[in-house]
């Protein structure tokens, strides 16, 4: 990301696992310096997922601290003492208990707590998978691939340190941030609530011209969704979801991704996790 917004901005992170790691590195891509702190034992995501959390704290400065211990409270308060921002995924409670708001806060630092509940639930324990089983986008007994709620959760806690950020600039001196990993999970359910992805919905199955179909050799996805698609595909492929399922299970995806850009349709083949297509697509590093 070319636009280092954030050049010049300290963020101190005491968030693991995923959404609070996963915002500190796009607040780090903005151009912020970000310190991460972690516990004796280490961020979670390290062993889980040791090429992720590698990715993610490239470029950050790691410290262990034991915020139990004197020693190591006395050591985070130094931090906050240079720092812009403190990122923080506890629950309330252990967020009072460690006396991280007021450390925060009298010392002109914007707080930004990353929660699973909030109001009277605020200490109800939950994660990724827990969200999405109350927001309604699970078909069990499948787990998501995707950890949806985590994910939209760190974009909003990029947004509100922005927004935090801001009223500082406009003189604010104690700027707290509340974001709710249930209430991402309830937009990001907003899909399936209003009937467009759910199953039988129109993105649900309802249309031919949209969908997964088995080819030779795997599955391709199929959007052809606007009306000129959708003409072009029942020229080059078949109008009928019959016609579609035929023609597509007599070659293989990749004939079928190449038609597609030879023809310009949006059609791609369903690839497992670790033959994925990077967006950004080849890295050139200089020598």
């Amino acid at each position: 990301m070319s636009a280092r917004v954030l050049s010049g901005i300290t963020v101190v992170s005491l968030a693991v696992n995923i959404p609070g790691p996963l915002a500190a590195s796009r607040l780090a891509e903005l151009g912020a310096r970000v310190i991460k702190v972690e516990p004796p034992q280490g961020d979670p995501l390290r062993s889980a997922a040791p090429t992720w959390y590698a990715e993610l704290v490239a470029g950050q400065k790691i410290v262990s601290l034991d915020l139990k211990d004197p020693s190591g409270r006395s050591r985070l308060d130094s931090l906050l003492d240079d720092a812009d921002l403190l990122l923080t995924a506890m629950r309330p409670s252990a967020l009072d208990r460690l006396g991280l708001a007021e450390a925060a806060l009298s010392r002109g630092v914007a707080l930004i707590e990353i929660v699973g509940h909030d109001g009277a639930h605020a200490e109800q324990p939950g994660h990724d998978l827990t969200y999405q089983a109350a927001c309604g986008t699970l078909l069990p007994p499948a787990l998501p691939l995707v950890p949806i709620a985590d994910m939209l959760g760190a974009e909003r806690a990029v947004v509100a340190t922005l927004a935090a950020l801001r009223l500082r600039d406009h003189g604010v001196r104690e700027v707290r941030e509340r974001v709710v990993l249930e209430s991402a999970a309830w937009a990001a359910a907003s899909a399936v609530r209003h009937g467009l992805t759910s199953p039988g919905a129109v993105l649900g199955g309802a249309e031919a011209a949209y969908g997964i179909y088995a080819a030779s050799d795997g599955f391709i996805a199929v959007a052809a969704l606007e009306p000129h698609f959708a003409r072009r595909l029942a020229v080059h492929v078949g109008g009928t979801r019959d016609e579609l399922a035929r023609a597509f299970a007599a070659r293989p995806a990749a004939y079928w991704e190449a038609l597609g850009k030879a023809h310009d349709l949006p059609l791609v083949a369903v690839r497992e996790p670790a033959a994925a297509l990077d967006p950004r697509g080849p890295i050139v590093t200089e020598d």
